[in-house]
């Protein structure tokens, strides 16, 4: 959990407060707490209240976006901090087309997952 710049804040669309996050999973808030302690979800502090917030890009409907989970821990053992692996999700790559966290929205992991491995050579 860390606090953000204005470059990767513009970056992400949009955003989502535990509780939020909670209601749409049906889920305790305790239990998301636990979520982005585990690295299951990535969440910053952000706002003037320095609330944690998560991209909302990260929830699709009641759960979590599929292959997110494999992603964050693939690019946290290649030693990425939080506001890397938040910038290269949600930079535009030409070559995908679209943004990393699209792709996986759209069903591309195994694609975005390749491309996160290959950072690590």
């Amino acid at each position: 959990m860390t606090e953000i710049d204005a470059k990767i804040d513009a970056l992400v669309p949009a955003w989502l407060y535990l509780p939020d996050i909670a209601e749409m999973l049906d889920i305790e808030v305790t239990k998301v707490r636990q979520l982005v302690k585990e690295g299951q979800l990535l969440a910053v502090r952000r706002g003037e209240n320095r609330s944690l917030q998560v991209p909302a890009a990260f929830i699709d409907g009641d759960k979590i976006v599929k292959g997110l989970v494999g992603l964050l821990t693939v690019l946290r053992d290649d030693r990425f901090t939080d506001e890397e692996i938040l910038e290269w999700l949600f930079t535009a790559d030409d070559t995908l087309p679209g943004t990393p966290v699209q792709a996986l929205s759209e069903n591309r992991g195994t694609e975005v997952k390749r491309r996160a491995q290959a950072l690590a050579l």
